[in-house]
């Protein structure tokens, strides 16, 4: 059997005890899988000799086939079962706990030995293999098990640097963006990342920054920056003379 699991992105991290509902066949209440009404005799299946298969000798091979008069189950009955209509089993949704452990990826399967469907009469349940689908989160991205960010800063902190209270998916933590940072500048929060599936280590969260330029200036605001070039020596465009300026600017 297989189900689909629809988890957030931090249960997908930190992993998560939680339930599928299954539709399935299970093992008849009733009759517990024997296809025959309690209390009533069965008796041997002549046809196969209780075995539950025949097998056609074709000189060096042998072909294996499941007996069609007891289906399987080596015994034939009388009264069959009235709940399951002598199939051993009957339609249910079942809720089947689910251990998933930290760093599961988007897609990745996890095995449920015998809550599968059950076999044929007495015969052991298979397994249920849950798909994993993984929601995005709403800041980071993922890299194996590394957890991924674009942080935007303004230029003003990345020129005078600060100091800023950083949330990851394990709480909050100081992040220090020392004075000059470069955009494209990683920082690194070691162990915060996704843990391995087998419980050996963690990854990292990176933290990339993006200088954020300003876009719109009050007058004051551009007259000072004028004057920390021309301080500085460096070249910048003239002053932006209303409509027809802006156009003739952008017609060059």
């Amino acid at each position: 059997m297989e189900a689909q699991l629809h988890l957030s992105f931090q249960d997908a991290v930190h992993g998560v005890t939680t339930s599928v509902n299954v539709p399935q066949e299970v093992r008849c209440s009733n009759c517990r899988g024997s296809g025959a009404a309690p209390g009533t005799s069965t008796h041997t299946c002549p046809r196969c000799g209780g075995t539950g298969s025949l097998n056609d000798n074709q000189g060096l091979f042998s072909l294996s086939t499941v007996c069609p008069d007891c289906v399987g189950r080596g015994t034939l009955f009388d009264t069959p079962c009235p709940v399951c209509h002598g199939t051993g089993t009957e339609q249910k949704v079942r809720s089947i706990k689910v251990r998933i452990p930290a760093g599961v990826e988007n897609g990745q399967r996890i095995r449920v030995k015998g809550r599968g469907a059950p076999g044929q009469g007495m015969a052991p349940a298979g397994d249920l293999y849950v798909v994993v689908q993984v929601a995005r989160h709403p800041v980071f991205g993922r890299s194996g098990r590394n957890l991924v960010e674009d942080l935007h800063i303004p230029m003003t902190q990345a020129t005078l640097g600060t100091t800023i209270d950083y949330e990851t998916l394990d709480g909050n933590e100081e992040l220090a963006i020392p004075h000059g940072t470069q955009s494209g500048r990683v920082f690194t929060f070691r162990g915060r990342g996704v843990p391995r599936v087998d419980g050996r280590g963690r990854g990292d969260l990176l933290v990339r920054i993006v200088v954020d330029t300003p876009t719109e200036l009050t007058k004051e605001q551009e007259d000072t920056l004028r004057q920390f070039a021309a301080d500085r020596g460096e070249q910048v465009a003239p002053h932006r003379s209303g409509l027809f300026g802006r156009f003739r600017s952008a017609s060059k």
